[in-house]
């Protein structure tokens, strides 16, 4: 791949499989070791996935991902021809991880990174209780909900934007703090809060209303308190076509009816 060496990543969908049996006698691919540069072949979850890899690994590298799946908000269209130029124009998107602090009932203790979200859901009939504190002041002392989540921009058109969450523009400095189906108080429709913020939620009667947390994919259950703040430490980096402007797709987002 001239002078960037890449590797190529595929889903295991058919979709997927398809298209990289195309890419596959094209270029002269490296493993993933050797690698400058990863093209991935699949949807949004295979990025989602392939990014929490390589965070596991320490072997972070840009992505360039390219659309096999469904939705495929973060991928750039998949074509077989052009891909070494495609490659050396690409523009990069940086972003950072949040990290989700978990301590659960027993006493077990667990971090783990959400690219687009941490989000905490009751595991039972009954509403949760949740007292939120951001950066150590108390701002709610009661939310009784179905759950609540913490968004990063490149996240807020998922799950948040599900959960009726705001949708926050790539440039910006901000987290989206937004209730899951709140019960008191009704009204309360969240908050945007600076990304600089850590937020802890502490769960009130955690036995009786046991909680989950779920950082993406990952779930820890029966958690006592969460704290989620970003992870400036560690920087992902997606690269899509110069046409792909992935910032305007999200503002755009919210003029869909």
């Amino acid at each position: 791949m001239s002078d960037r060496k890449a590797a190529l990543i595929v889903s295991q969908t058919q979709s997927a499989r398809d298209a990289g049996q195309l890419l596959m006698p094209l270029h002269d691919w490296v493993s993933l070791e050797e690698a400058d540069i990863l093209v991935a072949l699949g949807g949004d979850g295979f990025l989602l996935h392939t990014l929490h890899r390589m965070m596991e690994t320490g072997n972070i590298k840009p992505v360039f991902g390219m659309n096999r799946g469904t939705v495929g908000f973060m991928m750039n269209e998949f074509r077989a021809d052009g891909l070494q130029q495609r490659l050396r124009a690409a523009k990069s998107f940086r972003l950072h991880p949040l990290k989700m602090d978990a301590r659960t009932i027993s006493g077990e203790h667990v971090v783990s990174p959400a690219i687009n979200e941490v989000s905490l859901l009751r595991e039972t009939r009954q509403a949760a209780k949740i007292e939120i504190s951001i950066d150590g002041r108390v701002r709610m002392a009661e939310l009784a909900c179905d759950g609540v989540l913490v968004s990063t921009p490149a996240g807020s058109t998922a799950y948040n934007l599900s959960a009726n969450g705001p949708i926050l523009p790539l440039s910006s400095d901000l987290l989206a703090l937004t209730p899951i189906s709140p019960f008191r108080p009704r009204r309360w429709r969240g908050a945007l809060i600076p990304d600089s913020a850590t937020v802890e939620f502490r769960m009130l009667e955690a036995g009786k209303r046991p909680v989950s947390a779920v950082a993406d994919q990952r779930e820890v259950r029966d958690v006592s308190v969460v704290s989620v703040s970003s992870d400036t430490q560690v920087s992902l980096d997606l690269l899509f076509d110069p046409d792909y402007a992935l910032d305007d797709r999200i503002v755009m987002e919210q003029f869909l009816t």
